[in-house]
């Protein structure tokens, strides 16, 4: 979408200054010199801009007679430096120019045609040494307000969990070595990391009481295989003997008959 025009102006060339864009030709491609008649050879052309959008822009464009006063917040249109030439008074093109933060509608587009014309999506602003002079008016487009930077204090940012180290890429991180045997009493983690910090840490290593005797002599491992009694199949055999008598009993008594 394009900007919002910021300022109208008058020159008597038809190349107006750097930044501004003159309007040379009404819409049915006449030329669009104000002021040119019989007893005057050079006149001046409308010119605008839409320099600095975020700033102030145009919010209205009004014609006044000469006897008519300024309305508050409106001015005259100014003229650019140039002796050759001056806008007529009897007629006064005014402006109103606001913040783009106070406004939802701008300008976007002036429009210059004959009298007799009619300019379709344009708003007539009024006529004007034999001109009609048109405007587009259009919703603004507001730019997004940046979030301001919050403020963290220096205990917050010794919260942190990302070390300046990690933010650099090229840097390899130093992880803690941990020792390749431990100790009866020590934690398999080490308390030093905050990432391996175990529930267990700080609790004391103890063995039950029936291993204490499993224990062998000078060493700090036990066998749960010194009680183990391997059974033959014999011995199976005769520890889950069955014989079955009492099925067989009860298989062989006789059903009572029927006298």
């Amino acid at each position: 979408m394009a900007a919002p025009l910021t300022a109208l102006a008058w020159t008597s060339s038809s190349v107006a200054a750097a930044g501004w864009t003159p309007i040379t030709s009404t819409v049915e491609g006449a030329p669009a010199n104000f002021g040119k008649g019989f007893a005057q050879k050079s006149g001046y052309y409308l010119c605008y801009t839409s320099a600095n959008p975020t700033g102030d822009v145009l919010y209205d464009v009004i014609i006044l007679s000469e006897k008519t006063p300024l309305p508050s917040g409106y001015t005259y249109v100014k003229e650019f430096s140039d002796s050759k030439s001056s806008v007529s008074k009897k007629k006064r093109l005014c402006v109103k120019q606001v913040p783009l933060s106070t406004t939802e509608t701008a300008v976007f587009d002036i429009a210059i045609s004959s009298k007799s014309k009619v300019v379709p999506n344009y708003m007539r602003i009024g006529d004007m040494s034999g001109f009609a002079l048109w405007c587009r008016k259009d919703h603004v487009v507001k730019p997004k307000p940046l979030p301001k930077p919050r403020n963290i204090s220096l205990e917050m940012k010794q919260l942190s969990l990302e070390s300046e180290s990690m933010s650099q890429p090229s840097e390899k991180p130093t992880w803690p070595q941990r020792q390749a045997t431990l100790k009866r009493h020590e934690s398999i983690y080490d308390s030093s990391n905050v990432y391996c910090i175990s529930a267990m840490d700080g609790v004391p290593f103890t063995l039950h009481p029936k291993f204490e005797n499993s224990i062998t002599n000078g060493g700090n491992a036990f066998s749960p295989f010194k009680n183990l009694h391997i059974k033959s199949l014999a011995d199976i055999e005769k520890e889950y003997d069955y014989g079955f008598v009492v099925e067989r009993t009860a298989a062989a008594r006789l059903p009572p008959s029927i006298s």
